[in-house]
């Protein structure tokens, strides 16, 4: 969807409004004012910050105009609108002005290579400001300096845009999309020329690049037509789309047994972009297309059925699919997020209503589907030698409990996707093959055709896997059993907290690490002695002999694992695109345990007292997440 703007798109607005703008009282808060109005061209946006002014809400504006977005796990992210730190118009012209100059820099062959640029389908009628509006800014920055840009001409799934770039061969990517967040937000989302996320010291250089021009170049950054005049654009829409359903198929396994396939399949799109492309990936496979969730199969930036767009939240948030797929009598039910670079399952329970599966779990599934498969096509097992599983840190064990088992290699990364992916990029550059990777937070790649997390190639993995285990009459709930019974059983838990004062982030993870006395971090959890500590934020980790943590420090975010003497491994860790401390706990038993229950009230024990002890909500404030 594309929020219109009024006939001139906002560009020929009254633009000596600076001129009539009375002075707030601080001279560096006027200075910032100032600057906003003279560059800012969007009528929307300028009206925001003058009617701040005008209502003397300082604070207000100190917040917007005083500080600038910075690169977190995703990119750039923050509510749309007018200010310096959040997504309009300016903000991403000027990060479109930095990312050029650091390619122009970096790549000798940029002006042939180009950039891919994608967007979502989110849109904010207040501030002027779609998905689709800002690529277009985006695409006219880059044209405006004779740079080949590959538009995609509607809406597209996150994973598309780092397909294209490495299909195309070009230097970077841009996405625009704030994925699964509020509403209210939206972001700018940036691929390297191998496909994954930027990270170190790209990410770095790119905001210092920003940051050194951050007046428009001239009136053809905001040309938005510039995408259909210019001869240097191509729509990459059809070739992508036809590459990558093609190169899908090398992620089914049992077309045969698909096509007989009885099971129905109910898909919500969440309001995104994942209708048409699910129901293409089923027809690929052979699969009886799912059944779309009416209300929520086309595009709606408001998210109108939903309280919030995150397919994460569980069975309160799927309540319209679970309600359809009752009707309809089917077993399954997928939900994509709004930019379907992740995937939410519900199964049909025979006794007791729907199991909504966590990450953790779909993990265990998919990891020991597409080891099976992979089996089958090689016999030999030396060949496992050069097979890979991943996940992120603060995601379960049970890959690394698979590896143990079969031989295969298992390594972990820093929370975030981009870690997977540029890791994914170096290990096939040395002739390996990774073949499953997740992090828990329902974020899948089934092989490695794109380095990043995709919920597309996902459903139609996972709606194969589930007909081919109901041709043997197994349920996914009954092979989750099944593999905890050979593996281990794993038993997770993944929440958090909101905490909307900075401050107390700050002070929460301070009083952790000055626990008992300076340096000196907590002992014990609800009375279970702590055996190992590893805090990627200072790069220490008891566990080492050199006491330095193997994963690199970000410290720029916080993060602590604590390993306890009952087996329980938990970590605190501060979101990278949210207000949030997230708290993840797992219990990892022996093969043949199957104490299910005991090991489940061990962990919630363990887990409360985490959060007791060492967040403390009541005293800091903080919301429990609502489920």
């Amino acid at each position: 969807m594309s929020v219109s703007m009024g006939d001139n798109n906002g560009v020929n607005g009254d633009l000596n409004a600076n001129s009539r703008c009375q002075s707030t009282g601080d001279p560096q808060l006027d200075k910032a004012v100032h600057q906003w109005l003279t560059w800012d061209k969007n009528w929307r946006t300028r009206a925001q910050v003058e009617s701040l002014v005008a209502a003397g809400r300082l604070e207000d504006l100190r917040k917007r105009l005083c500080s600038r977005m910075s690169f977190g796990t995703a990119g750039l992210r923050a509510p749309m609108g007018a200010g310096f730190n959040r997504i309009n118009d300016l903000t991403v012209i000027q990060s479109t002005q930095g990312l050029y100059s650091y390619l122009c820099r970096y790549f000798a062959d940029f002006s042939s290579r180009g950039v891919v640029v994608g967007f979502d389908t989110r849109g904010q009628e207040d501030s002027g400001c779609s998905s689709h509006r800002l690529a277009k800014l985006t695409a006219a920055v880059m044209l405006s300096r004779d740079v080949p840009v590959h538009l995609f001409s509607t809406f597209v799934p996150t994973p598309y845009v780092p397909y294209a770039v490495k299909k195309l061969d070009a230097a970077a990517g841009v996405m625009i999309t704030a994925s699964h967040n509020p509403k209210e937000d939206n972001g700018y989302k940036v691929y390297w020329c191998n496909g994954a996320q930027i990270s170190s010291p790209h990410d770095k250089q790119i905001l210092q690049n920003i940051e050194e021009q951050l007046e428009p170049w001239s009136a053809s950054c905001w040309d938005e037509e510039l995408v259909e005049s210019s001869s240097l654009r191509t729509d990459p829409l059809t070739q992508i789309n036809s590459c990558y359903m093609e190169e899908l198929s090398s992620l089914c396994f049992h077309r045969d047994l698909n096509r007989s396939c009885p099971l129905k399949f109910v898909h919500s799109s969440f309001h995104g972009v994942g209708h048409v492309f699910v129901q293409q990936a089923f027809h690929v496979f052979g699969l009886p297309p799912p059944i779309p969730v009416p209300e929520q199969k086309d595009p709606d930036p408001n998210f109108s059925s939903v309280r919030c767009p995150n397919p994460e939240e569980g069975e309160s948030v799927l309540e319209l699919s679970l309600r359809l797929a009752e009707r309809e009598n089917a077993r399954i039910v997928l939900a994509t997020d709004p930019d379907a670079d992740r995937l939410a399952v519900a199964e049909k329970s025979d006794r007791c209503g729907w199991k909504v599966f966590t990450g953790n779990e779909l993990a265990a599934l998919l990891g020991w589907w597409m080891f099976f498969n992979w089996k089958e096509a090689h016999p030999d097992p030396a060949d496992t030698q050069k097979v890979y599983m991943m996940a992120t840190t603060v995601s379960s064990k049970i890959l690394q409990a698979f590896a143990r088992i079969e031989g295969f290699h298992f390594e972990e990364t820093l929370p975030g996707f981009k870690w997977i992916g540029n890791r994914i990029h170096e290990l096939t550059k040395t002739g390996n093959s990774v073949i499953f990777a997740f992090e828990e937070s329902i974020g899948f790649l089934c092989g490695s055709m794109v380095p990043e997390k995709d919920g597309v190639s996902s459903a139609v993995v996972v709606a194969e896997m589930a007909a081919y285990l109901h041709n043997k009459n197994l349920s996914l709930k009954q092979q989750l059993h099944n593999i905890y019974q050979t593996y281990g059983h794993h038993v997770s838990k993944t929440s958090y907290v909101v905490c909307n004062d900075p401050p107390t982030i700050q002070k929460i993870f301070s009083r952790i690490r000055n626990f008992d006395g300076e340096a000196s971090y907590p002992k014990t959890c609800g009375g279970i002695p702590i055996v190992h500590i590893r805090d990627v934020t200072t790069g220490y980790d008891s566990s080492r002999p050199d006491l330095r943590s193997v994963l690199p420090v970000t410290r720029s975010s916080h993060m602590i694992t604590f390993t306890l003497q009952n087996g329980v491994v938990a970590t605190l860790r501060t979101s990278g695109t949210e207000p949030k401390i997230k708290y993840y706990t797992e219990y990892c038993a022996a093969p043949g345990n199957s104490e299910a229950s005991s090991l489940e009230e061990e962990l919630r024990k363990t887990t409360a007292a985490l959060l007791d002890e060492f967040l403390e909500p009541e005293r800091n404030n903080l919301i429990r997440r609502c489920v």
